[in-house]
């Protein structure tokens, strides 16, 4: 019985140890993004899989261009995917006429399908806060093994 014991303590500290570092590398490293919705096609459609991480947004190194993972700002238990568009001082031209201005600390988000995207142009700059990560590269479908 004893051996018994120290094989299941042996196993549930493996475990727990296992899932600390899982955690840790989910949490500050990079995660794996499944995005759906119509708003960053054709780049990412809906039900792809991308590889993230998160270490770019917490040094502030986010460019111009860059595809983002971040919380809604209307809806925190959501994530948006959106391209940026504008950092902090840009000058962007809507398509409504309007010239804005992104705030120091904010971004500007859009998705690719501007026809059928809900983004900064309906919500206004995006806090930096709100950036989770920044996508690295679609890992699904991947396209080269389909002939």
């Amino acid at each position: 019985m004893r051996q018994f014991l120290k094989k299941v303590a042996s196993s549930a500290g493996f475990v727990i140890q296992y899932g600390c570092v899982v955690h840790c590398v989910f949490r500050y490293i990079g995660d794996l993004v499944l995005c759906s919705g119509p708003s960053m096609e054709p780049s990412i459609i809906s039900n792809d899989i991308i590889l993230t991480e998160h270490i770019t947004p917490r040094f502030r190194q986010i460019k111009r261009g860059d595809i983002v993972i971040a919380k809604c700002p209307y809806n925190p238990q959501q994530n948006i995917c959106k391209r940026v568009r504008g950092l902090p001082g840009d000058k962007i031209y809507t398509n409504f006429g309007r010239t804005e201005i992104v705030p120091i600390g904010h971004m500007w988000l859009e998705g690719d399908n501007s026809s059928n995207s809900t983004d900064s142009r309906n919500y206004g700059a995006v806090p930096e806060g709100l950036i989770r990560s920044r996508a690295v590269m679609k890992i699904y479908p991947l396209k080269f093994f389909n002939s």
